[in-house]
């Protein structure tokens, strides 16, 4: 199980996402815990069973358990805080956004690594799942924090290709059967 196999199992016809997976994650110049905690992060929430099979394995290898515990909970904390604002924000009526949400996201503030990488996986995790209210909170606790612009695509140009895989291999595998 390892990112070699993944992109081995990516059809020709898809080239282009083979590549970049390989320049997301192999070229990467994020620090290893934000690189490994994004991708696990990134893995979990496109929901693709091969996608997280492949690259679990290299992202516990490569993060601390503390880390690799962190990731799985911006990843969950995400999946249901995507949902909620995303729903608020769509809504037409204003009055849902001055309501209290009144769901617990106590890991937002007390994640177990460095506030800045909680908030790219999680940033990351909003890419994939859509949400712009997040994308936006996140990307301005980044901004404030002192990340820069190309970190923060980074972490959001790796949401794209995991997703992008993940979509690709889980479509090949229903036309397989």
């Amino acid at each position: 199980m390892s990112l070699d196999a993944l992109k081995s199992a990516i059809p020709d016809y898809a080239k282009d996402l083979k590549l970049n997976l390989g320049s997301v994650i192999g070229n990467s110049e994020l620090p290893q815990q934000q690189l490994w905690g994004t991708v696990l992060a990134c893995a979990i929430a496109s929901r693709s069973p091969k996608v997280l099979a492949e690259l679990e394995p290299e992202a516990r290898e490569n993060l601390k358990p503390e880390a690799y515990t962190a990731a799985k909970s911006a990843a969950a904390i995400m999946a249901m805080n995507n949902v909620f604002y995303r729903t608020r924000h769509l809504l037409s009526d204003p009055e849902y956004g001055t309501m209290r949400a009144g769901l617990r996201m106590n890991v937002i503030g007390n994640p177990g690594v460095e506030k800045v990488d909680f908030e790219l996986w999680s940033l990351a995790v909003s890419a994939i799942n859509g949400c712009g209210q997040c994308l936006d909170s996140h990307e301005q606790v980044l901004r404030k924090a002192g990340v820069d612009r190309d970190t923060i695509q980074e972490a959001f140009k790796i949401a794209a290709v995991i997703q992008a895989v993940g979509t690709t291999l889980d479509a090949e595998a229903v036309l397989a059967e």
